[in-house]
């Protein structure tokens, strides 16, 4: 009898490629993949508690499952990820979701098989949260969900601490993979025919500090040398590391995306300082100048946060001012979000969430303008598109170009995976459209 698995995921690629993991070890269990929740035998979700919507929205689809539960009486529903690894939250969870089988953290998710296993052989639940101790376990295979494009985790954790943030506290501190490592797994999905492999991280800047393996920059031109048709991406670049170097490499590789994902998140010094991000806007604005100055045509994009505790109509407009400067292709915004257990949380004078949503879509105003205007440019060139995806609404393809820009086109076959030419006719906001084209 045929056994299936539904994974629900929350946050970023960091999560999407965790979640990879975790259906790698459900197949070997002997379970397939379905689309339905409700046709399943085990039900995981791999949270995020970056922000309190991501965790509200996990707990909200947690607790839509209790009636299927007791319809379902061998169904197992396990919770991992960032929110149960949170200190005192598995156990909270578990009291408020009896019913959750298996919870488990960041830390040991490469056990979830083991779990799963002493699970079938008892009737309480299995609750396990590991503290990270700095060993990174390869091996673990991925069932790959994203062709044609691929995730490589560089370094896992973060040692940067900014006061916002509950990353550290729940993926300890940073450690970087072997660079021998992921080049052998770089050079592997080419193979298998990956098109766009993305290198992640906390703060891919500081990849290998403090031991004696390569520099970010070397490990990226190591990658660019693999031979094959591919491209190359990372994410997240912290400005206080971005150097000279990254960007020359950036420049001499054409391989590599003319595509930098730089989170400035503030454009005032003083919450910049009271966030803890180690620079200044004008140290920022410095190295978008050398980002440019060597790949003059670099699209540029970032994380923004307002309503951060203490912030004036002045910090605000200093945000503004920032972006109109460095004239963004696509930003990231959010309102401030406080997490228990960070810095932040414990600042004076928390902003009116009435005021948060007022600056909020001061600034998304402001984006999508830059946004606009920058696809508007688009309009009569022919670009090189990556297709990813076929959409069925509108009977089209979609992917991307290298700046990011994502593209629609029709097709009398499947492109997928296969570097199109595509001139674009329109553009739609953060969309284009177009055709294949032999030019």
């Amino acid at each position: 009898m045929e056994k299936y698995y539904h994974i629900t995921t929350y946050g970023c690629q960091m999560n999407v490629h965790e979640s990879e993991k975790i259906a790698g070890a459900l197949t070997e269990l002997g379970y397939k993949a379905c689309e339905n929740i409700e046709n399943a035998d085990i039900a995981v979700f791999n949270t995020c508690c970056i922000r309190e919507n991501a965790e509200n929205h996990a707990f909200g689809n947690i607790g839509m499952l209790k009636k299927l539960k007791a319809q379902k009486k061998g169904m197992i529903i396990a919770v991992g990820g960032c929110l149960p690894q949170q200190i005192g939250k598995a156990n909270a969870l578990h009291s408020k979701f009896p019913y959750v089988d298996i919870v488990f953290g960041t830390h040991n998710l490469g056990k979830l098989k083991d779990y799963i296993l002493k699970k079938q052989g008892q009737k309480k639940s299995v609750i396990e949260i590991e503290e990270c101790d700095g060993v990174i376990n390869e091996g673990e295979k991925a069932l790959r969900t994203s062709y044609p494009n691929a995730w490589i985790n560089i370094t896992y954790g973060c040692n940067n601490f900014c006061s916002y943030c509950i990353v550290p506290y729940v993926r300890g501190r940073e450690r970087s993979r072997r660079s021998e490592d992921i080049i052998n797994e770089a050079r592997e999905l080419i193979a298998e025919g990956y098109k766009e492999l993305t290198l992640l991280g906390q703060n891919v800047n500081s990849y290998a500090n403090g031991t004696d393996d390569i520099p970010f920059y070397k490990l990226l031109e190591k990658i660019a040398a693999i031979d094959g048709k591919f491209r190359l991406r990372f994410m997240t670049s912290h400005p206080k590391d971005f150097s000279k170097d990254l960007a020359k490499v950036i420049a001499d590789n054409e391989k590599i995306c003319n595509c930098v994902h730089l989170p400035v998140q503030s454009g005032s010094d003083s919450i910049l300082k009271a966030m803890n991000r180690k620079y200044t806007s004008a140290d920022y604005l410095k190295k978008v100048d050398i980002l440019k100055k060597y790949v003059p045509d670099c699209a540029i994009t970032t994380d923004l946060i307002v309503g951060f505790p203490g912030e004036t109509d002045k910090d605000f407009n200093d945000t503004l001012e920032l972006v109109k400067k460095v004239g963004y292709t696509s930003a990231f915004t959010y309102v401030y979000s406080r997490r228990d257990g960070t810095v932040a949380a414990k600042m004076e004078n928390q902003i009116d969430k009435e005021v948060s949503k007022a600056r909020i879509m001061q600034l998304i105003d402001l984006v999508n303008s830059q946004t606009r205007e920058h696809s508007a440019k688009y309009v009569g060139k022919t670009v090189e598109i990556l297709p990813e995806d076929f959409d069925k609404k509108k009977g089209m393809y979609l992917g991307r170009d290298e700046y990011g820009a994502m593209a629609y086109f029709k097709s009398e076959r499947d492109v997928i995976g296969e570097f199109t030419k595509v001139k674009i006719l329109g553009a739609n906001g953060i969309s284009l459209s177009g055709e294949i084209t032999e030019d």
